[in-house]
């Protein structure tokens, strides 16, 4: 049997970049559900809400790539807020195949009342860093290229 030796193990822990990015965005994640808790919502709803704060309802391909989520997973996390009234899925007239995706009344006043807080939380995360205009810039090649990478 082969193993793998301890040192090893705080190689990875100690330079693993997926490792890195995976526990800062968990954290990230925790301190931002909490903070839009008192709104009865996750961070990643909020970032669902606020993908389709847009003139013209989009359809499901373009929100789940800018969220970079698979469509199967973008509409289970549709349905908790389409309960809530917040979130309506339509046909699309042009296509009776697709589906377009809209805030509701209800949904764009929670939004709006969500926005300072998440300003506030995330103007102190940006506090917290050098330059976080390159931490966005990096973190965007990244994911292009690791989306790249995968599609091969």
């Amino acid at each position: 049997m082969t193993e793998v030796p301890f040192e090893t193990t705080h190689l990875v822990r100690d330079t693993c970049l997926c490792l890195a990015a995976q526990r800062a965005a968990r954290a990230l994640a925790r301190r931002f559900d909490q903070a839009l808790r008192p709104f009865d919502l996750t961070n990643g709803q909020f970032s669902l809400l606020m993908s389709l704060n847009r003139p013209k309802p989009p359809g499901i391909g373009p929100v789940a790539g800018l969220l970079a989520m698979d469509r199967t997973t973008l509409t289970a996390a549709l349905k908790p807020l389409e309960r809530r009234g917040l979130v309506v899925v339509k046909v699309d007239p042009d296509d009776r195949r697709g589906r377009l995706l809209a805030l509701t009344p209800k949904g764009r006043r929670l939004l709006a009342a969500a926005v300072p807080v998440w300003k506030h939380h995330h103007d102190e995360v940006e506090k917290l860093l050098r330059a976080p205009d390159d931490v966005r810039q990096e973190l965007g090649m990244l994911m292009t290229s690791c989306e790249t990478h995968v599609s091969k």
